[in-house]
Formats: C-alpha cells, structure tokens, sequence
C-alpha cells in the first residue's frame, strides 16, 4: 500500500512537470508565431497521454491550484514579456496572443488588477 501510494506521487509530480514545461513551450510557440492558437486542457492532457482528469488531478495535488491558474499566469507572463517591447502596440500583443484587443484587455486585468496599457505606463516610469 506505501508502495502504490509512493508511486502515486511520485506520478503526480510527474505529470505537473510535465505540464509546467508544456505550458511553458507551448505558450512561446503561440507568441512567436510557430503555433496559431492556445490548445485547451483537454488536448494538453492528450499530448501528455493523460486524461483531463488525471492532468487536473495531479496538478491540484502537487499545487492546490488547477491547471488553468497556471495557464493563465504563463499568458500573462508572456504578455509582460513583449510589453516591454516599445515597438509593439498592445493590440499587437494581443493578436500574437491569439486574443481579441479588448477581450485580451479584460483578460490582463483581471489578473493584473490594471490594463495593459496601464502596466506599460507604470514599466516605462519605473525604468526610467
């Protein structure tokens, strides 16, 4: 029984490993232009030859956050990362991350607590 259960979490550690480093390609590959759109979990699961449940499962396990917290955050990494890109307008951020320019908007505040264009103003004082 300590057996299964060791080997238990010794998968679950796993499968968030690997998740963590999908969501980390895969969230470039979107950005750069290599991929078009941002998979859902559930074909995120498939590419890691788990189901969605076991892939919900085991990060809430090892995390105590589901999958999609971390998704979100990575984006939201990701689109802080080009914002520092002056040449970029936020529209173009947008686009390169699949979304709508107010829905990535909303999107961005509600994790942020400001817009982007908020967030960018704020960078540009704080590195000057």
């Amino acid at each position: 029984m300590a057996n299964k259960q060791k080997s238990d979490q010794k998968r679950s550690a796993e499968i968030t490993r690997r998740y963590f480093d999908f969501i980390d390609r895969h969230t470039n590959d979107v950005s750069s232009g290599r991929v078009s759109e941002f998979m859902e979990l559930n074909q995120i699961a498939r590419e890691l030859a788990v189901s969605h449940k076991h892939l919900t499962d085991s990060v809430q396990k090892e995390t105590q956050h589901h999958p999609c917290h971390f998704y979100d955050t990575k984006i939201i990494e990701k689109a802080k990362q080009l914002m520092a890109d002056p040449q970029l307008s936020i529209a173009q951020i947008a686009l390169a991350l699949t979304y709508d320019p107010s829905n990535f908007s909303k999107f961005f505040k509600k994790f942020t607590g400001e817009t982007p264009g908020a967030f960018r103003k704020k960078q540009k004082i704080n590195n000057t």
